[in-house]
């Protein structure tokens, strides 16, 4: 069972009359999209929400009715499942145990719970389609164009080819009952019926090592088909499959990686097509097809932008009736060597629109647009001009004036978009093969001044929903929300990239280690990073080593410690965060693999030291163009980095081994540990002075947060950091291994005000001085304003660090309880800094919305709360005595719905069931 095949009830029950029901069964879609029609888990785990009107509402009991068709299900005919009623209060991630499900299978399904209050409901219907479960349910062929044609560039810096446009015409004769597309489009694709695209799903499919995986996506096509004529249409774009760069089989001069090609662009297509009268056929792709690249996508490249020529459109080239004399036969082409399956995560889409900032003229008679945000997409153009005109765009996320972009970072990537018109009036285009990392286009070849009308930025990203919202008092906490929110979206490809403007655009997972769960607070990224961790299962070689980069879309393997930890550390974040319990199982395997590799291939003394990154991206002195410090006093030794890390990995797999009752291992890796402690406080612990390796924050911080240090040391260990970061000007002063635990290093030892302060600064080093320099998301260095353009992106995400997990945990005091993961216990206690007046947070867990806004008024507290049901919370409230506090203006001791918990001089516990809590905390005494 798979957490990434998930089966999700979203549906309503409409009330009677005016009256709101007091109990329903809500929820989000499958794999977060309504009925999504590729299901390939043989047993899918279902889940369900509910609301309820009443408080403490806890489920008792479920019954989940499973059936072949809607009409059976209606009269509670359960041919595929009747759980039964089952006495449990789960309501996520409840496996279907049915009959044996089969390829292109439709199950219609309902549950009805029961709750504590004695009341029950049943859900309305909803249904999931299976995908193809055994190869040979496949019976298309991969075609396309094998062979390069006049204009293309296959040896160069900037790989040059055109689209391929492939279409096939079939009859039907019969009426339809269903019908279901099966595509997958290498690198990228889109498809059409009868002049309508399917689906609004953009660069389609998501990202992957094509020679180990290849995904393939499932959309209805009912309403698209018809009895008769019917026309298929798929173009074809590069992606990541064939090369984007190639530098004659030398590795990049200016990155020293190597990149991958796989070939040229093809496609496997099966639709489907269920008749009314119980029959099947199927339209798939064969060499019956036709193709050519000869149509308007001139050029498509991911780095380097998309080239359209207005003029060679063909009118009707994807409807019924089209004159393809001209086109070619396909090629029948050689399979991927990767292994066909049923995407999982979500696909991009267009999920924003924006209006340019400003329009302006340029001494140079160019135009400029200004998004006013640094955005992910491309420029939709509407604009008029005359045949052959060539309109150019050149994107950049930077000025160097007013007149001159900045594009010096981009390094070989071109970012350009052309157009050349065709001159039929009113013109409207946007690519669809490539994107920008932007915020100012260039715009060459007007003959007229455009206006702001003229353009649109589309941001595009990972269909996945928005979960989380955060506003404070503070206007520098609440612009650094909103650029991590810009920068996290822009990086979301199917993997979690870098960054999203210059010639790379990889998954670096070192990157993501705890940025992740930060993430994922903003973000529903269950999916994203249960398909990742996928990508880096197949990545691992056969001995156990893992790479630095996934997909190896560059080829970086160093063997570190550190970057594939995040094949541990992700999978306990997805635990936590989500209650995915099947992410870990299913990768133990590897995980163990790998941690073995290390341990046998390079420790020494009981550490493995093996890292060559360290403590990446220290700031350097303010002013410079430095990417990084060469100050050794700040700079931390890498193999103590590796050690910690090591070490820290060790205790999540004792405890993954332990939750799978797998004792003999869970002791194994104790007593690693416990040698790796030993070690390393014997090698890096100055006794006499009370410090780790060179005495940086981070040499102290990781072994602090990790629990390796003595208990009697722990205070002394935790000053040593405190005075580096009073020698830094409470300015944040460590890489992003160091960053990952500060915000919350600082708090959990007692300095949350010190955590408000560094959270806060506006001068160098910060995320606040990125904002005071014009920064609308998170800067890849500290000094990007003058950083070299070697390593200088605007929009990455390694730097927040865990601000985010700070923001959530600990100012808004939204946390998931480690004994009830994903949110089924909740635990609040946030820090109230001096000169944070109120905090304003929201999160929908999987069990549903939780809230937290609170506000200082004098010396009162005003705590707002919601809890969904189905989930409890304990919460910390700032008073000696529970006679200080009301709820809903009532003394806390006369609420039934509220159990005191404990008390001691500073702090209240209590618990509290689902529901609004309105709590008043009378003469709070702040910062005690």
């Amino acid at each position: 069972m798979r957490l990434q095949f998930i089966v999700i009830l979203f549906l309503f029950v409409g009330s009677c009359g005016l009256k709101q029901p007091s109990l329903e069964v809500v929820s989000l879609a499958v794999e977060g999209r309504e009925n999504f029609p590729g299901i390939e888990e043989k047993q899918p785990l279902l889940s369900w929400k509910i609301r309820s009107s009443s408080r403490a509402t806890e489920q008792t009991a479920y019954q989940v009715l499973v059936s072949s068709s809607g009409e059976k299900l209606a009269d509670n005919q359960a041919d595929l499942w009747d759980s039964g009623k089952i006495n449990s209060d789960s309501s996520i991630h409840v496996a279907y145990e049915g009959v044996a499900l089969e390829s292109y299978q439709r199950c219609y399904w309902k549950v009805r719970v029961w709750t504590n209050h004695g009341d029950s409901v049943w859900s309305a219907v909803n249904h999931w389609q299976m995908a193809m479960l055994h190869p040979e349910d496949w019976k298309a062929q991969w075609i396309g164009l094998d062979t390069f044609s006049a204009g293309d560039r296959p040896y160069d810096q900037d790989t040059r080819l055109a689209a391929r446009y492939l279409r096939k015409e079939a009859t039907i004769e019969k009426e339809i009952q269903a019908a279901t597309a099966y595509i997958s489009g290498l690198g990228l694709y889109e498809c059409y019926i009868n002049g309508e695209k399917v689906g609004n799903d953009v660069l389609t499919p998501t990202l992957t090592d094509y020679d180990k995986r290849v995904p393939y996506n499932a959309y209805d096509v009912t309403d698209r088909l018809k009895k008769g004529a019917n026309a298929i249409g798929v173009i074809l774009g590069n992606g990541r499959f064939f090369g984007m760069r190639d530098f004659h089989g030398n590795p990049n001069p200016m990155t020293g990686s190597r990149q991958v090609t796989y070939g040229f662009p093809r496609l496997l297509l099966q639709i489907r097509v269920e008749y009314r009268d119980g029959s099947v056929e199927y339209i798939h792709s064969d060499g019956s097809w036709k193709v050519t690249d000869q149509g308007p996508i001139r050029a498509n490249n991911e780095y380097d932008g998309e080239e359209y020529d207005a003029r060679m459109e063909f009118a009707g080239w994807d409807t019924p009736g089209f004159d393809d004399r001209t086109w070619k036969a396909v090629d029948l082409m050689d399979a991927p060597k990767g292994v066909l399956y049923s995407q999982p995560n979500e696909n991009i889409k267009i999920k924003e629109t924006l209006v340019p900032k400003e329009v302006y003229a340029t001494s140079r008679g160019t135009y400029m647009v200004d998004m006013g945000q640094n955005m992910v997409g491309w420029l939709k153009i509407n604009l008029k001009g005359n045949a052959g005109d060539t309109v150019k765009l050149v994107f950049a996320e930077r000025m160097k004036n007013r007149d001159t972009l900045y594009t010096e970072n981009l390094r070989y990537a071109r970012a350009t978009d052309t157009y050349v018109m065709k001159g039929e009036g009113t013109e409207q285009w946007h690519p669809i093969f490539t994107y920008h990392g932007f915020r100012y286009v260039e715009v060459f070849g007007l003959s007229t001044p455009p206006t702001v009308a003229d353009f649109e930025g589309q941001v595009v990203y990972d269909d996945v929903q928005t979960i989380g919202d955060f506003t404070s008092s503070n206007e520098t906490l609440n612009q650094i929300f909103k650029n991590a929110y810009w920068t996290i979206r822009s990086n979301y490809r199917g993997i979690p990239t870098d960054c999203p403007q210059r010639d790379e655009r990889v998954a670096w997972l070192g990157d993501r280690i705890m940025s992740s769960y930060g993430e994922s607070f903003i973000f529903d990224n269950s999916r994203l990073y249960a398909k990742w961790m996928d990508d880096i299962q197949v990545a691992q070689n056969e001995n156990g080593s893992l790479p630095d980069v996934v997909p190896a879309y560059w080829i970086v393997h160093n063997d570190n410690v550190t970057y594939p930890s995040a094949y541990i550390i992700i999978p306990e974040m997805l635990r936590k965060q989500f209650a995915d319990e099947a992410t870990y199982r299913k990768h133990y395997p590897g995980m163990k693999k790998w941690m073995n590799y290390m341990w046998d291939t390079y420790s020494t003394d009981d550490l493995v030291l093996k890292d060559v990154y360290g403590d990446w991206c220290v700031a350097p002195e303010e002013g410079t163009d430095v990417i990084w410090t060469n100050d050794p006093k700040r700079t931390t030794d890498g193999g103590l980095v590796a050690a910690s890390y090591y070490y820290y990995c060790l205790t999540l797999m004792k405890n993954f081994a332990s939750l799978q009752g797998m004792d003999e291992d869970a002791a194994y890796f104790d007593t690693r540990a416990q040698r790796v402690r030993s070690a390393f406080n014997k090698r890096f612990f100055h006794s006499d002075s009370l410090y780790y390796g060179n005495n940086t924050t981070t040499a102290n911080l990781l072994p602090l947060t990790f629990g390796m240090v003595e208990t009697e040391n722990r205070d002394a260990v935790f000053n040593r950091i405190l005075e580096k970061t009073a020698e830094y000007g409470n300015h944040i002063h460590t890489g992003i291994m160091g960053a990952m635990w500060y915000m919350r290093g600082l708090s959990d030892h007692g300095r949350p005000d010190l955590a408000y302060t560094v959270a806060t600064q506006k001068t160098y080093p910060s995320w606040g001085y990125m904002i005071e320099n014009g920064a609308t998301t998170i800067w890849e260095l500290w000094n990007g304003n003058t950083g070299h353009p070697l390593m200088n992106s605007w929009n990455h995400q390694m730097l927040l660090g865990d601000l985010l997990i700070w923001y959530y945990e600990y100012l808004a005091g939204i946390k998931s309880d480690p004994g009830q993961t994903g949110f089924k216990g909740v635990v609040m206690h946030p820090i109230f800094p001096e000169g944070l007046e109120y905090v304003n947070a929201s999160y929908q867990s999987i069990y549903g919305m939780i809230k937290s806004h609170w506000r200082k008024e004098n010396q009162t507290l005003r705590w707002q709360i919601t809890i969904p049901p189905n989930a409890t919370a304990r919460v910390s409230l700032p008073a000696n005595t529970e006679k200080a506090i009301k709820e809903g203006g009532v003394p806390l001791g006369e609420v039934p719905e509220i159990r005191l918990l404990d008390k001691d001089e500073h702090q209240v516990w209590v618990e509290i069931g689902s529901g609004d809590y309105d709590f008043v905390v009378a003469d709070v005494k702040w910062g005690e």
